[in-house]
């Protein structure tokens, strides 16, 4: 068994001034007012409809990040529905092999640290689950037939796409208190590293009262 940490990965290319200026162009198309263009517009014009709710314009940008994490968590990520997924797949991917290490990797639960009982007991019952993973595939059974015995807590790779009216929202449900700790874990640095890349889109969702 394999203990990691979660972790997320920008994949597209982020060029945040190139965007808000393709958000400018498509915004200015309602007003037809493209004249007004120039070097440095696109910040206030994105301002202007940001501040004024007309939110459909960003819908023309899009992000891709990618996400490892644990099966609990890419379950809560996929009810996002204006987006695009592509998941490492259990019933394909058979964890005795060699390129899987011939283990499975879980992800570290951030709510126990590992000298308190509770986070004993949950690495016990990992060491059992893959014992009994490995002795379901020695036995003949398929990798989509053994998974059934793994658990939330097995590490995922899931590659997402949203465009950036998508990605406020999931970032104003996921940074919040209410949100599950793991989720938490995941959304608010990737939030700071949304707010670095691209200005104005996400100023107003406070990761730092999020923690």
């Amino acid at each position: 068994m394999k203990t990691i940490k979660p972790q997320v990965v920008i994949e597209s290319h982020v060029d945040g001034d190139y965007i808000l200026k393709q958000i400018e162009l498509a915004g200015r198309t309602a007003y037809k007012s493209e004249d007004k263009i120039t070097p440095d517009s696109a910040k206030d014009f994105v301002k202007m409809i940001h501040d004024r709710g007309h939110l459909s314009v960003i819908e023309h940008q899009s992000v891709t990040v990618r996400i490892i994490c644990d099966r609990g968590v890419s379950h809560e990520i996929v009810r996002h529905r204006l987006a695009s997924y592509t998941q490492e797949s259990t019933r394909y991917c058979n964890y005795t092999k060699g390129k899987f290490g011939s283990e499975i990797t879980v992800i570290e639960p951030c709510f126990w640290a590992p000298d308190d009982e509770k986070y004993q007991v949950w690495k016990q019952t990992i060491e059992q689950i893959e014992v009994g993973y490995n002795k379901l595939i020695g036995l003949g059974a398929t990798p989509q037939e053994a998974r059934s015995v793994l658990p939330n807590s097995l590490k995922t790779e899931i590659v997402v796409t949203m465009n950036l009216r998508e990605w406020r929202h999931f970032f104003t449900l996921r940074t919040s208190p209410a949100a599950h700790p793991q989720m938490r874990e995941i959304a608010i640095p990737l939030l700071k590293e949304f707010q670095k890349l691209i200005p104005v889109v996400f100023d107003d969702i406070n990761a730092n009262n999020a923690e």
